[in-house]
């Protein structure tokens, strides 16, 4: 019994801390005096940070996203980076280096009842502008994704990208993501609109 009773404290204790780990990117830390948590990378130029957005990073994130799509509904709300900042299941990371916002990516935790309470992650609105790509942004920011999910013990990471953006395809495959095995479908909310969905006015990408 008095064994029994060892092993069961011992696995208590192990999956205290494995909640610990998953969550130490979300605790109180990241909501500090500017509400970010600071993460120090070894791009190209070590004075580059990845962190947390703030909402005083609305403008700069806009930019980027404008990059990435061509549509005049893009309206990134500060108002709204502070409510994903309170989100224990989204970040909304960016690579910032001498004050200019280099690249953003929204991570998303999505609960799953396959493999146990192992989540699963979706990368979202990736962009890195097109005056800093090839220097190693990307790929960074990708680590920290990876890093983030490795701590939250992840089964998965998935993404989608648009089918003309080869240049995009190839550097995901760089990086380990593979698209040959599973093909994403997606429907736009003006494509499954009702009649009296005034949302339809805002469509999406």
């Amino acid at each position: 019994m008095r064994t029994q009773a060892r092993a069961l404290a011992h696995a208590k204790t192990e999956a205290r801390e494995k909640q610990r780990r998953a969550h130490v990117l979300y605790s109180a830390v990241s909501h500090s005096k500017n509400n970010c948590l600071v993460e120090k990378t070894h791009t190209a130029n070590s004075a580059a940070s990845i962190r947390r957005a703030t909402p005083a990073d609305a403008d700069g994130i806009e930019a980027l996203y404008r990059e990435l799509v061509d549509n005049a509904h893009v309206h990134v709300l500060p108002t709204h980076i502070a409510d994903i900042a309170k989100d224990p299941r989204a970040a909304l990371i960016v690579l910032e280096h001498a004050g200019a916002l280099q690249a953003t990516a929204l991570l998303n935790f999505c609960v799953d009842a396959m493999f146990r309470t192992q989540p699963f992650a979706v990368i979202e609105n990736i962009v890195v502008g097109q005056a800093f790509r090839g220097r190693g942004a990307g790929t960074e920011l990708l680590r920290y994704i990876e890093d983030e999910c490795i701590a939250r013990d992840c089964s998965k990471i998935m993404l989608l990208s648009a089918v003309e953006r080869g240049d995009a395809h190839r550097f995901f495959a760089r990086c380990g993501f593979t698209g040959s095995k599973k093909k994403g479908f997606i429907k736009y909310r003006r494509d499954f609109a009702r009649d009296n969905d005034h949302a339809m006015e805002s469509p999406s990408q």
